[in-house]
């Protein structure tokens, strides 16, 4: 009988974390999926329903402690400070996202945890990466400390398999948009606003460019991905870190899509200094090396995202 993984996931207040640990406890079992948070407070569905302990990934002994003592096997290191946030304060994003990371790589290595699931994103590309088809290797030259952070922790993710053997195992998302959790301080957080004031206001005011196209995913397609990653046969992976995509579209098109479910609703565009980030990071991306290797295959394109938003939200709302 195959043992259950005994899986820790640091950051679960984050959009994604909060979303993953039900999704993993589905899977994995209630008690095997230990949740952490630092400051933000955790979710009722996150607290009833399995383990929840305080965890904060710059402190190496604690992070020892708790993988020996909750006998860990596999980590989802989702603790970050994202892009716009990023650039608001910077230094802080340097500590958390790589001092975090490499404490939880340095610990993951000391016990022998099985696998590390790592996440990077978009923002490691730049504006001298090709836009258009962006492909998993090429010139990584990101703008934002919250983008070079994230090509530091490939460059992590690469030194400790080869020099250690840990399992680090990374994907590149895109912007992410959830019906469940509010965006994060992302520059992407636009496509998921615009679905909370189309539904409460009928209108939004969108802080990028009507023709601005960006990479995106539909959460469930994410979680989705989280595990397929996680199960992937590691004789069949030829890298550590993977584009991965979605759908692509412009914050221009979203708003025309939205039209179709709710008539009334009206957008303006007042761009802001996230436009400099999005001019940035690809258009559409190349994630060939993902399917032929691990079988992604994602489910929503921007029709069907929107069209379960909106029956989700407005039933909420």
């Amino acid at each position: 009988m195959k043992k259950m993984r005994r899986i820790l996931v640091i950051g679960a207040a984050g959009q994604i974390g909060s979303e993953l640990v039900p999704f993993l406890r589905n899977k994995y079992g209630n008690d095997n999926v230990i949740a952490t948070g630092r400051k933000t407070p955790l979710p009722d569905a996150i607290k009833k329903f399995g383990p929840v302990i305080y965890l904060d990934a710059l402190e190496k002994n604690t992070l020892s402690k708790v993988f020996y003592e909750y006998e860990i096997d596999t980590i989802f290191h989702m603790a970050s400070i994202l892009s716009a946030t990023g650039e608001k304060m910077p230094q802080t994003a340097w500590d958390i996202n790589m001092n975090g990371l490499i404490n939880v790589l340095e610990a993951s290595r000391k016990y022998s945890i099985k696998n590390v699931i790592w996440p990077s994103s978009i923002a490691a590309f730049g504006p001298t990466t090709p836009r258009d088809n962006t492909p998993n290797t090429t010139v990584l030259e990101p703008t934002t400390m919250y983008g070079i952070t994230k090509v530091a922790g490939e460059l992590l993710a690469e030194y400790y398999y080869k020099k250690y053997g840990l399992d680090v195992r990374s994907m590149r998302l895109p912007g992410i948009i959830s019906s469940e959790t509010l965006p994060g301080g992302g520059t992407t957080d636009y496509a998921v606003e615009i679905f909370y004031e189309a539904i409460k206001n009928k209108k939004y005011t969108c802080f990028l460019k009507e023709d601005t196209v960006l990479p995106m995913m539909y959460m469930p397609d994410c979680l989705k991905c989280m595990i397929d990653i996680l199960e992937a046969d590691d004789s069949k992976l030829k890298r550590r870190v993977y584009n991965l995509t979605g759908t692509s579209f412009s914050a221009g098109e979203i708003a025309a899509e939205i039209k179709k479910h709710i008539p009334e609703f009206t957008i303006e565009y007042k761009p802001d200094f996230r436009q400099a980030i999005a001019d940035s990071w690809p258009k559409t991306i190349d994630d060939s090396f993902a399917r032929e290797e691990w079988g992604w295959n994602p489910e929503y394109d921007l029709k069907a995202m929107t069209k379960s938003m909106i029956a989700i939200l407005s039933k909420r709302l």
